[in-house]
């Protein structure tokens, strides 16, 4: 009697009613939005920069005033949400996040476009993370395979359609386009919240409770950590008294924060989780996708923009064989995952990764846009193959009330590993360049028959084409070469990082090997 009553018990407890089912989708809507709104900016950056009067390097704060806001936030989400309840902070932010988005459309000048990204982005980085809550505690351990397919659409699907959204509206509407995009998925993301999350108590006393040692040094860390990554390779790095300030606090209060956290009872964040074996490493595997995700993201458009020519829009038509397959794959991963091994699966995921990345890394001047289909249609499939099957592993046996930290850590290792994988991959690109063009010049002999005969041939061309003076036309020539040997010396360099990327891809799969597999009685549910 015990094991029939237990049997029907079962399919009881895994009943999830259409209303939590909302409030995932809902909650995973929000996410998508927050982290397209990273991407979105980026491929028309130069149109905003020019309508507001920005120079180049001042309008790089654009984005980084919303990334430095999102970070910061993230981990605090899963405490801030105690306080005031899961449904008012979550439903205010996610308003706040769309008036906010508008926003951005009326900015006049620079700084009103800074503050304005800002707060966009620390009303974004709540969505993150509370999207990723909402599944683990209301969804019982058995659909979360499906609810992290729902979530990793943000996670994976958002990043890669973010170029292609925003070079299209953005020449064919204007720059302001773009930022009315996540107005009306805003609306009906109000709407699903507002209907689906349940009531619960706000919990003031928290604030007195709360840990504001660990907030303030998480807050300052994380804040000039994400300003050296951004603006680091600008300033040349540790020769700028800026950067080697900001690192110095950067260092001294993220220590201070990992020693206080490790030393309260009721901390912040649950550091201890990373000491459990899969979420450690999964955690790490997850820096190291968010390498991957957003480095390649940095690295087809800017090759394509700076060597190619393309325009936005010629960029987002590349990138969107990125996003577009991964639709079709979603769906089908939770009904894989019953018969295929999580790891498994994430093994296979990085090494088609690892393939799929390395087949773009013999670039030439004939490597343009068709050439990169072949890379995108496999990382499309790698990044599905990966991102569900690994929260899977990490969250395994995360008890209830770990859910707010752990989702803020694995969120939190995702941008993180993209912060500092674009910080690194732009420094290497151009340290690489200058090797390049170094060795490729040092080999290059004024003197030698091939550099004479193309010195002539093109003095002659350009004394064809209506310049009369010979010194001239041979001074041209020269600078024609000149710029000929950059442009294959960059070429060089943007192999050299793919190839980086690469190798970051197989040290992650060398780390899934090292997985357990998650036991069969998780802790977290909805009960």
């Amino acid at each position: 009697m015990s094991t029939l009553t237990h049997s029907a018990a079962a399919p009881a407890a895994d009943h999830v009613s259409v209303r939590t089912w909302i409030a995932v989708i809902g909650a995973a809507l929000g996410a998508f939005m927050a982290i397209l709104n990273i991407q979105i900016v980026g491929s028309s950056l130069g149109d905003i920069q020019g309508a507001i009067g920005a120079g180049s390097d001042d309008g790089a704060w654009i984005t980084t005033a919303y990334l430095v806001a999102e970070i910061v936030v993230i981990p605090v989400s899963a405490w801030l949400a105690r306080v005031f309840s899961l449904r008012s902070y979550l439903i205010t932010n996610a308003i706040l996040f769309t008036l906010l988005t508008c926003a951005c459309a009326f900015a006049h000048n620079l700084g009103q476009m800074i503050v304005l990204r800002a707060l966009q982005g620390a009303a974004g980085g709540v969505l993150i993370p509370l999207a990723f809550t909402i599944i683990l505690t209301t969804l019982p351990s058995s659909k979360h395979p499906i609810g992290i397919a729902i979530y990793s659409l943000s996670a994976v699907f958002a990043p890669s359609v973010g170029p292609v959204l925003g070079g299209y509206f953005s020449e064919t509407f204007g720059w302001q386009s773009m930022f009315f995009i996540s107005l009306p998925p805003g609306v009906v993301m109000i709407a699903m919240l507002w209907f689906s999350l349940d009531r619960s108590p706000r919990q003031f006393h928290l604030l007195k409770q709360g840990d504001w040692i660990g907030v303030f040094t998480m807050v300052i860390g994380l804040g000039a950590l994400e300003t050296v990554l951004e603006e680091g390779n600008k300033n040349d790095w540790f020769a700028s008294p800026f950067i080697v300030r900001l690192a110095l606090i950067s260092a001294v209060c993220l220590l201070a924060f990992v020693y206080v956290q490790l030393k309260r009872k009721q901390p912040l964040l649950h550091l201890k989780l990373l000491a459990r074996r899969n979420f450690g490493l999964g955690s790490l595997v997850n820096f190291l996708f968010g390498i991957s995700i957003y480095g390649w993201i940095f690295t087809v458009p800017a090759y394509l923009g700076q060597v190619q020519g393309y325009s936005a829009k010629q960029i987002g038509e590349v990138m969107i064989w990125l996003g577009l397959p991964q639709l079709l794959f979603i769906p089908l991963l939770p009904k894989v995952m019953r018969y295929i091994d999580a790891r498994v699966m994430a093994a296979a995921g990085f090494a088609l990764f690892a393939i799929g990345t390395w087949t773009a890394s013999e670039m030439s001047g004939d490597f343009s846009g068709p050439q990169f289909l072949a890379s995108n249609l496999m990382r499309a499939l790698a990044q599905v193959m990966v991102m569900t099957p690994l929260s899977a592993i990490a969250i395994a046996g995360i008890e209830r009330e770990f859910a707010g930290s752990a989702s803020a850590l694995f969120n939190m290792m995702r941008n993180l590993g993209g912060a500092i994988g674009i910080a690194l991959l732009q420094t290497i690109l151009t340290k690489r360049e200058q090797f390049h063009s170094y060795v490729n010049t040092e080999n290059l002999s004024i003197l030698g028959e091939a550099t004479r005969q193309r010195l002539q041939g093109l003095t002659e061309y350009f004394m064809a084409h209506g310049v009369a003076d010979p010194a001239l036309a041979h001074h041209k020539a020269v600078v024609a070469v000149g710029r000929a040997i950059r442009h294959q010396a960059f070429l060089q360099g943007y192999s050299d990082i793919v190839i980086m990327q690469s190798l970051a891809l197989g040290v992650a799969l060398i780390v899934v090997l090292f997985l357990r597999k998650p036991s069969p009685g998780p802790v977290v549910d909805s009960h």
